[in-house]
């Protein structure tokens, strides 16, 4: 069913399609704002719900959401609240920022053209992340937000992000996790293999789970494996690993399979990166980096013993950040491994190098500073 967004310009009442990637519900009430609106009345009417369809210069719309940004307050981190509670406040607070600031919406044409004075061309960016316009062709209302998202992925999507480890870029997709944070990566790249792998990485194969743009199977294959089997679960992340294997010359030896995350079959070695933090995604946006009920993370234990070869192993790839948060316990991903009926061989630590790492003014400092990113070495229990 088409959702259908109206408001009223002059005595005339008008409507487009409404379309949101996190799947936030239609406005109850949308009203026409322009160069004349200030950040107070727009801040007001956005927490009260009420949508503002921007039909001024597009920098100054830009500019009033930034004003309206800094009209939200933030909740203060006390020593008293535990780092559970800090995180679901500061959950809390993402999410009405969120809700407040995607209430500036603009309208596309029916060819995704930004009608709007000085606005850039984001046909192109738009075409990649929506994919072809839907029929009847009409025009459709975005949130602002979200598209300065859109704008910002074709940009990545285009100029691609430096991977050392491949010593080449990897072009990211819109919604699809991108490899900004490198650990994990290195850790992937620089894991001595396991036996047979190491003695004969050309006959051997490995699986990518959750591959996400790809990067992970283009370091497998870059360090000798013979064959890998890329999979994830999200259509998006299939056509950007696809994209990126192409780019790669790498198509002879990585299939990218799904949606689904274990193939069929086994390997000689399973790598898989699930998103680190046991928390329900708002939109699939999100999805890279919540787990809820750490489903993948269980789905990969439990499916290991009987997806990899004899003398084979797997590498989970994950960070203790849901432990300092006090959303996962060591004890219970211990005991999520002992039940799958495997066993640590090994673990390999890094430390995180991204600069919110550093910034004593993020709310989850604590937790983030003290964060160590590990690659688990697991082999089925005898």
């Amino acid at each position: 069913m088409v959702s259908t967004i109206h408001w009223t310009e002059g005595h005339t009442s008008r409507s487009a399609r409404w379309h949101s990637e996190s799947g936030v519900p239609l406005p109850r009430r949308t009203v026409v704002a322009d160069d004349r609106t200030t950040a107070k009345d727009a801040y007001r009417q956005a927490c009260e719900g009420t949508a503002l369809l921007w039909q001024g210069d597009y920098h100054n719309a830009r500019q009033l959401l930034q004003a309206m940004r800094r009209r939200i307050p933030r909740t203060p981190s006390t020593p008293t609240v535990s780092p559970s509670g800090s995180f679901h406040l500061h959950r809390r607070d993402s999410g009405h920022r969120a809700r407040v600031l995607g209430k500036l919406l603009v309208l596309l044409d029916d060819d995704y053209t930004l009608a709007l004075h000085r606005a850039p061309d984001v046909r192109r960016a738009c075409l990649e992340a929506y994919g072809p316009p839907k029929e009847p062709r009409e025009p459709t209302a975005v949130s602002l937000r979200e598209l300065l998202g859109v704008i910002g992925a074709h940009q990545w999507r285009s100029k691609g992000i430096d991977v050392p480890a491949l010593g080449t870029r990897i072009h990211p997709h819109y919604g699809v996790f991108a490899p900004t944070r490198g650990e994990y990566v290195d850790l992937v790249s620089q894991t001595p293999l396991p036996p047979a792998p190491r003695r004969h990485p050309a006959a051997t194969t490995a699986f990518d789970l959750g591959t996400g743009t790809g990067v992970l199977a283009a370091v497998l294959a870059h360090r000798g494996i013979g064959r890998v089997v890329a999979t994830d679960i999200s259509p998006r992340a299939l056509a950007c690993a696809r994209d990126n294997i192409h780019r790669l010359a790498l198509t002879e030896r990585i299939d990218v399979s799904g949606p689904t995350l274990f193939p069929e079959g086994r390997a000689d070695l399973v790598v898989c990166n699930p998103p680190w933090l046991p928390a329900r995604p708002v939109g699939p946006l999100e999805q890279g980096v919540y787990d809820p009920d750490s489903t993948m993370l269980h789905t990969f234990l439990t499916g290991l013993p009987t997806h990899v070869r004899p003398g084979g192993e797997g590498w989970l790839v994950l960070s203790d950040l849901a432990e300092h948060l006090g959303l996962r316990t060591r004890r219970q991903l211990l005991d999520a491994i002992r039940s799958a009926h495997l066993r640590v061989t090994d673990r390999i630590d890094t430390k995180p190098r991204h600069p919110r790492s550093q910034d004593t003014t993020d709310p989850l400092h604590m937790a983030r500073s003290a964060e160590t990113v590990s690659l688990w070495r697991l082999t089925p229990a005898p």
